[in-house]
């Protein structure tokens, strides 16, 4: 039975990915290529490993085993490469990682090119997408998330802490005012962010110590999937946003924003670095981690200069 590495490693990115064209996206190879390497794979074992159809394809029982075994192995492999350059301090294999679109573009990915640099034998495929993906189901070996934690099969280590502010465009506030309270904001025409429950609450400190936060339901006059784009809208005067400043930090340095409502504290936010409980982290995981935590430097790299 001869079978190649490069052929395990396509059908376990297609099983990930949920069909050969996401598969050959996540590779950066034909989809031809890809379908090629399966087939050829599945020849070698003498075995169907996928049920292909027009909406993707799903592993067979064999391709159910065969992914886990073989998933497995190569995170041996990994870690049998990382033994041996160990010693020297480098760091080697692939890395996948998974992260919300505006904060990878924007603070991850310049945060990884250094270490990249300093480490050629280390890749890493980094997957940008605001919904929440199944760092397990995936495949990733870590995920890094805003927001509220809420997935316990996850072991999560903060990174940093960022501050939310209600924010418009000077126009927009010079127009329908400032708001002092929860009361007063409420009328207000506002900017929603779609993956999150229908009902737009937005959440603020508690009014004492100790207490529960502070709710109200906004009225949302356009709904965005994407905080960039959440920012556009506000700089174009349509509604009040609810965002994190490491997304609208630019835009408030340059006046295109303002604090729309400086009395009213959002709830902050945590930057987290996530991994499956069932993973032991490998040794680049941890370096990348205490690499990130140093870099963000618990918010100050996005929040200096700002009051």
């Amino acid at each position: 039975m001869e079978y190649r590495l490069e052929d395990i490693e396509t059908f376990l990115a297609v099983v990930e990915a949920g069909s050969v064209s996401a598969g050959a996206l996540r590779l950066n190879l034909a989809k031809s290529v890809v379908s090629e390497r399966v087939t050829r794979l599945e020849q070698a074992l003498g075995a169907t490993l996928l049920h292909r159809s027009a909406r993707g394809v799903t592993p067979t029982d064999r391709g159910v085993e065969f992914y886990q075994r073989s998933r497995a192995v190569l995170e041996q492999l990994d870690a049998a490469a990382e033994a041996v350059t160990e010693d020297e301090g480098a760091l080697a294999g692939l890395l996948r990682i998974a992260a919300p679109m505006s904060f990878g573009v924007r603070w991850l990915a310049p945060a990884l090119f250094p270490l990249l640099r300093q480490h050629p034998q280390l890749s890493v495929a980094l997957d940008l997408d605001d919904r929440r993906v199944d760092l397990l189901a995936g495949g990733y070996d870590l995920g890094i998330r805003s927001g509220r934690l809420s997935d316990s099969s996850l072991v999560a280590k903060r990174l940093a802490r960022t501050r939310v502010i209600v924010c418009g465009s000077p126009e927009y506030v010079q127009e329908h005012g400032t708001p002092t309270s929860l009361a007063e904001l409420s009328p207000h025409s506002t900017i929603g962010y779609s993956l999150v429950p229908a009902d737009q609450t937005w959440q603020f400190e508690p009014a004492r110590k100790g207490g529960e936060p502070q709710t109200i339901s906004t009225r949302c006059r356009i709904v965005i999937n994407n905080g960039d784009a959440m920012r556009e809208a506000a700089i174009a005067g349509l509604g009040l946003a609810v965002l994190p400043v490491f997304i609208v930090a630019d835009a408030l340095r340059s006046g295109r924003l303002v604090n729309a409502a400086p009395a009213l504290r959002p709830l902050g936010q945590f930057i987290w670095a996530m991994y499956p409980h069932s993973r032991h982290p490998s040794r680049k995981v941890r370096v990348i981690i205490e690499h990130l935590r140093h870099a963000f430097r618990d918010g100050d790299l996005w929040d200096a200069g700002l009051p």
